[in-house]
């Protein structure tokens, strides 16, 4: 195949990054060299003539974001990091994909300097951009002012046909069509091929009608033609009204002669002898981790342009003087969680939720979010704040339309921008909708706030489709999700209060559909859900304990008065979160959770997992069925009688 040999240095560059994918990969023997082979001209492009960064502070908050929704040619990423001067070493490089490395075989932000998310799974890095790209038109509506940019950076996405073949892609480009997101831009990777092969065999619908359909300004180029990678994306960036989509045509396997434009370069190393053939191809000395100096100095501009760069920004930001600023990119103000609602009546946790809400957003200015066209049943509406819009972009209510998976990408997005946290809420049975990206965001130390509603078979006669009956425990099971189901509206503020002081990771909060009894503390900044579970009610030497979460507290609660008047002392705890009830002392949780007390667990919900502190249960481990919601709960063993029965019959006293 026909290679340039050009000795230009722009080629040179793009050459080396080449090779130190291809090289990355053989030595580690895994990983995915077509793609850097393809599209490392138009990464060159965009990270030495357009890219706004500092390698020196990667959190820079007002720098421009490049997500890899690729997240399988990693290699591309971290030879730019590398090369352009971030914390990532050439030590790091050729230990590519191995354990304890800075290089994983998908980015993960956590581990890498300058990665902006951890991709991979597809369609997620696509989604995720959208709710940065949010983010900045908020916070650049609400803080600019003529000659003073505060929050005038880019979202730059690298996208695969992978990624456009994922529904999220579709939910996601959808939405930020429909707000005009001006400064997302998106370069497809359009090589043509995946795994199995040709695109022709399963995607042959024409992208670009669709993308323009959908709201984007597009632009079709030959992504292997540097200068009309620059040209596209400086005609992108003149566009304000719409996102960009450059459907950049490339080759796959760019260089290699008897792989190039084939799915065998995709998944696979090329191979010693492909390696060296491929070197030769693209005029690179057969060196393994072949870096001129020339080349390295030239990347290295970045860091010198990056510290300009940001401190102009810093000067702005002074003579900005704006005090909601300095607010919003400083921590919670002391005391705030006082401020959360209390509550004497009976009350929905949704609907206390959406009180505590209130409350947050005044204290967080950069929190946002909404629901999956279901404000008024999750109620996730921030009022006397307008909805974000295009033509009303210092909204913090979003409404996300039935899109559930983009929906928590886009609040993971809204979350790892900066200066913005995130929330998403709609029906706990559509967790599983949205999973993925509520995944991810554990994986990514992503603290988003997820909501979810209508959490039992307690809703009633919308039945068995929506009515959850596996999520919460499945939820449970993600490593590092805070999973919180609160018993009462006091309890709800309590939740919230712990999500908004969570900084490591995310926080979910299911809530139910039905009013139900105050029960707990309306000390919120002291209330004892601190620690995850505690001891609710007691009776003097307690035979026997009923532990449970959420509406099934106060039926827990009258379930103990029924033994206490049979002659059984009963203790109930409340267990809003086994998340935090773990991260407590040994000691802590003996004295909650005596492990030499009979337990009986209820929860609305499966009994699986609960055997971990109870040897009874009630809970259900089949669907459930439409009817009012007492009648439904009554049917299926959630009343204090029932529950009182179980406990008697784990004491021998049935």
């Amino acid at each position: 195949m026909p290679v340039t040999t050009s000795t230009s240095l722009d080629v040179r560059c793009v050459n080396v990054v080449r090779g130190l994918a291809i090289d990355a990969v053989q030595k580690a023997n895994s990983g995915h060299p077509g793609l850097p082979l393809g599209a490392a001209p138009m990464a060159h492009v965009l990270w030495t003539r357009h890219l706004r960064h500092n390698p020196r502070n990667p959190k820079w908050v007002n720098r421009d974001r490049f997500i890899l929704s690729a997240g399988h040619g990693s290699m591309l990423l971290y030879a730019l990091l590398h090369l352009t001067g971030y914390d990532l070493s050439m030590e790091e490089i050729k230990n590519f994909r191995q354990f304890g490395s800075k290089t994983p075989g998908h980015p993960e932000n956590v581990l890498t300097p300058g990665v902006e998310m951890a991709t991979g799974p597809l369609g997620q890095g696509f989604a995720t951009a959208v709710g940065m790209a949010i983010a900045q038109a908020n916070l650049g509506e609400r803080f600019n002012r003529p000659g003073l940019p505060i929050f005038d950076h880019y979202t730059y996405v690298l996208c695969s046909d992978g990624d456009l073949m994922e529904g999220i892609c579709q939910e996601a480009a959808s939405l930020a069509g429909h707000l005009g997101l001006g400064k997302l831009i998106a370069l497809y990777d359009d090589n043509g091929i995946t795994i199995d092969g040709s695109t022709s065999l399963a995607f042959t619908e024409d992208t670009q009608a669709k993308f323009e359909a959908l709201g984007w300004h597009t632009i079709r180029i030959d992504g292997m033609d540097m200068e009309a990678v620059d040209r596209a994306l400086s005609d992108a960036k003149a566009v304000e009204d719409r996102p960009s989509l450059i459907l950049a045509r490339t080759v796959i396997g760019f260089g290699s002669p008897n792989k190039a434009g084939s799915e065998k370069s995709h998944g696979s190393p090329l191979g010693e002898e492909e390696v060296r053939l491929t070197k030769q191809a693209l005029d690179l000395p057969d060196t393994p981790f072949y870096v001129e100096q020339e080349v390295v100095d030239f990347y290295r501009r970045a860091v010198a342009v990056g510290e300009v760069l940001e401190a102009a920004w810093e000067k702005s930001v002074r003579d900005l003087a704006d005090p909601d600023l300095d607010r919003l990119l400083g921590e919670l103000p002391e005391g705030w969680a006082a401020k959360l609602p209390t509550f004497t009546e009976p009350v929905s946790t949704r609907v206390a939720s959406g009180k505590a809400l209130q409350v947050a957003a005044a204290v967080h200015t950069g929190l946002m979010g909404g629901s999956a066209d279901l404000s008024e049943n999750v109620f996730t509406v921030i009022r006397d704040c307008p909805v974000f819009q295009s033509s009303s972009p210092e909204g913090r209510t979003l409404m996300f339309g039935v899109r559930e998976h983009a929906m928590m990408a886009a609040a993971n997005g809204l979350t790892l921008h900066g200066a913005t946290r995130g929330y998403g809420g709609t029906f706990l049975i559509f967790s599983d909708y949205c999973r993925p990206s509520i995944r991810l965001a554990s994986l990514m130390e992503c603290p988003t706030i997820f909501v979810f509603s209508h959490d039992s078979i307690g809703l009633g006669e919308d039945g068995p489709t929506h009515q959850p009956i596996e999520q919460i425990m499945s939820l449970r099971a993600i490593p590092g999700l805070n999973v919180m189901r609160p018993a009462d509206g006091n309890e709800v503020s309590a939740c919230w209060m712990l999500a908004l002081e969570h900084h490591d990771g995310p926080s979910l909060i299911v809530t139910s559909r039905q009013n139900l009894p105050i029960i707990t503390s309306a000390d919120i900044p002291n209330h004892p859900a601190r620690s995850g579970a505690y001891v609710l009610a007691d009776s003097p030497l307690p035979q026997i304990c009923l532990v449970a979460t959420g509406s099934e507290v106060s039926l827990a609660l009258a379930a103990k008065d029924l033994l206490t008047e049979q002659g059984m002392a009963a203790r109930v705890v409340s267990m809003p979160s086994w998340f935090l009830f773990e991260r407590q002392t040994a000691d802590y949780r003996a004295g909650v959770l005596n492990p030499e007390m009979p337990t009986v667990s209820v929860e609305a919900g499966v009994t699986l997992g609960w055997s971990r502190y109870a040897q009874a249960h009630v809970g259900i481990d089949h669907f459930g069925a439409s009817a009012p919601g007492p009648v439904v709960m009554k049917e299926f063993g959630f009343t204090p009688e029932n529950v009182a029965n179980v406990a008697k019959g784990l004491l021998g006293r049935a």
